[in-house]
């Protein structure tokens, strides 16, 4: 184990600053929000109104300063007083109303944003995964969804205050133009100190989501391999190498933050220089009869709520520089391409009958190293076929090209006479079952893990596949029967239990093709044996792709095929094979070997028993 990241288009994510630009982002997430037009107007227009209530603030105490309390009006003094607290109740009710509409928004657009994401990961191609690390996707999901759900709690705040930035601009401007011209003449110095503060904090964010996300890639390696690190006892140099890559990420914390502390505390000295500017010309100004006092009283209150939002803004700035980093490699991630791509207006695949053909297939995983070259092999209606070879031969890559997971790089396959690369996918793999050689169970009950991706099985169904495999007894023998529950991963279960009931599934919905890929390899004797005794059933009328490390698994095979290196070397059945005295007579005799069970026989009289 290492706590390296490999260089993939995910480091080609982190340095995308060019290319999705803070703007661009804010534009996508935004098309998300026009899905919630309704709600999203009534938060707008609630903000509006809110805004000028705030806005309308110091106009009141203007015209209370400047005609009733000037005028010693009682009657204007009241009627100002009335207005003000009218005012103040329009501010709280339009304020409480567009926090609501837009927190819903907020919220809809994360779920809608999670629910893309989670389908494009499904829609991706084995080759992605293969790329990138699991960590990665995984940062994606959790830390960056969360940095954009923090932003969005906060929207309406932060467009709250830059709707009301610019209205007080507008007022100030409009009530005197000149004393507005002497305030705001610090606003350039604060778009420089914003500028700057913007371009230089860019790189710090990325290497903290850059830290991170190497944290949480090598903390869901080493809880995947705990059992291997335990019985290895490597928990001391992991841990070692964990606190290192934890400080790393530490450092880049603590690196940002003193930098993003440096824009706060130059808001406040901003601040404080334009109010000493309105009270200085001001103060000049009304000496001078050029201006009232309400109007001064009335700059000094907007200067306050002019900078009020920026402070809030400058306190927000980190979270939304933040969210923008996360909002790129979730967009990224978003923008790949699926390597398998169907083609538009696919056709559906018609009841299959159960015929396989590769021709002159090759494939690579990289570029200029091919696993296949030039597979010439036809698999009839019904019959068994068994794929056999060293490690590495290139046996599991045939089942993952039958199902789409990647596509050929040369040659075709078709089912049914049809190239696979020209119907739709999923109506395809929705009639082959599979069964690997690590079955993955979902937490959830027995009953669904069998039934899983088809709803229309029904429960007899279900019954009838696990009694087929041989599983139903222990089913039954479980708490709780066909809805006992299964653990994540089934780790509540047995390796062998895992298989059966994965075979069942394989099963439950009657396909005309079957691939089992090492499907025996990681089990016990006696499950290898409850599974062959089913093999006959399950294989029966349908065609059957067996590929094989247990040689003892596929002698029964209709016809077996050798791999070396990526090309089909032999082809036979059982006997023939061993006749020929070449590759598959090695293997068996070396299976055999290893496993005890010559016992001194020779392997001729041996395999014809």
């Amino acid at each position: 184990m290492h706590g390296g990241w490999r260089v993939t288009r995910e480091d080609a994510i982190d340095d995308r600053r060019g290319r999705l630009t803070d703007h661009k982002l804010l534009a996508r997430l935004f098309a998300y929000a026009l899905r919630y037009k309704p709600t999203l107007l009534v938060s707008l227009v609630t903000m509006g109104l809110y805004t000028a209530t705030v806005v309308a603030a110091p106009l009141i105490i203007l015209k209370a300063v400047d005609q009733a309390i000037e005028e010693r009006s009682v009657s204007g003094l009241t009627f100002w007083a009335i207005i003000f607290f009218v005012t103040a109740a329009i501010n709280y009710l339009t304020h409480y109303v567009h926090q609501v509409t837009m927190a819903r928004v907020s919220q809809d657009l994360l779920v809608s944003l999670r629910g893309d994401l989670f389908n494009h990961l499904q829609n991706l191609s084995m080759s992605f995964y293969d790329k990138v690390e699991m960590g990665r996707i995984m940062s994606r999901i959790q830390n960056d969804v969360h940095q954009i759900q923090e932003f969005l709690s906060q929207l309406a705040i932060t467009l709250g205050d830059l709707l009301t930035i610019g209205v007080i601009v507008a007022v100030m401007i409009f009530i005197d133009w000149k004393l507005a011209i002497i305030t705001l003449s610090v606003v350039p110095l604060l778009v420089i100190m914003a500028g700057y503060w913007q371009i230089y904090s860019w790189p710090r964010f990325m290497r903290v989501r850059r830290a991170l996300a190497i944290v949480n890639g090598n903390l869901q390696e080493n809880i995947s391999g705990m059992r291997v690190i335990q019985s290895l006892n490597r928990e001391d140099e992991n841990l070692h190498q964990f606190d290192e890559l934890n400080r790393n990420h530490l450092k880049a914390t603590l690196s940002g933050s003193r930098f993003s502390s440096a824009l706060l505390p130059g808001v406040e000295v901003l601040t404080g220089i334009a109010m000493g500017l309105v009270i200085i010309f001001g103060g000049l100004m009304v000496l001078n009869g050029d201006l009232m006092v309400g109007v001064v009283v009335a700059f000094a209150l907007y200067i306050q709520r002019f900078f009020e939002p920026i402070r809030n803004l400058t306190m927000q700035y980190t979270m939304v520089q933040r969210a923008m980093t996360s909002a790129a490699h979730i967009f990224e991630l978003m923008d790949v391409k699926p390597e398998v791509a169907q083609i538009p207006d696919a056709p559906v695949m018609p009841v299959l009958k159960g015929e396989l053909a590769f021709e002159n297939v090759s494939f690579h995983y990289t570029p200029g190293v091919d696993v296949l070259r030039g597979i010439d092999l036809q698999i009839k209606q019904g019959e068994t076929v068994a794929v056999v070879g060293a490690t590495g031969a290139g046996k599991t890559t045939l089942s993952s090209l039958i199902l789409r997971l990647y596509d050929v790089t040369g040659g075709r396959i078709t089912v049914d006479g049809q190239d696979i690369r020209q119907i739709d996918r999923s109506s395809l793999v929705a009639q082959i079952g599979t069964v690997i050689q690590e079955p993955f169970l979902f937490s959830g009950s027995i009953k669904d893990n069998i039934r899983f991706s088809h709803s229309q099985v029904t429960d007899e169904q279900i019954v009838n596949a696990a009694k087929v495999v041989g599983v139903d007894s222990f089913i039954r023998r479980m708490d709780g029967g066909y809805d006992a529950p299964v653990d994540e991963r089934g780790g509540n279960l047995s390796a062998g239990q895992r298989q059966l009931i994965a075979l069942a599934r394989a099963l439950v919905f009657d396909p005309k093709i079957i691939i089992l890929d090492e499907a025996t390899a990681s089990v016990d004797s006696y499950t290898e044996m409850i599974m062959q005794k089913s093999l006959g059933d399950v294989l029966r009328d349908r065609t059957a792709l067996i590929i094989a490390h247990r040689l003892s698994t596929v002698r029964s095979a209709d016809r077996i095929i050798v791999m070396d290196q990526g090309r089909i070397v032999e082809e036979g059945n059982h006997s023939e094979l061993l006749d020929l005295q070449g590759v598959y007579s090695k293997l068996y005799r070396m299976s055999f070997e290893n496993t005890g069970a010559l016992n001194g026989c020779k392997i001729d009289d041996q395999s014809r028993t």
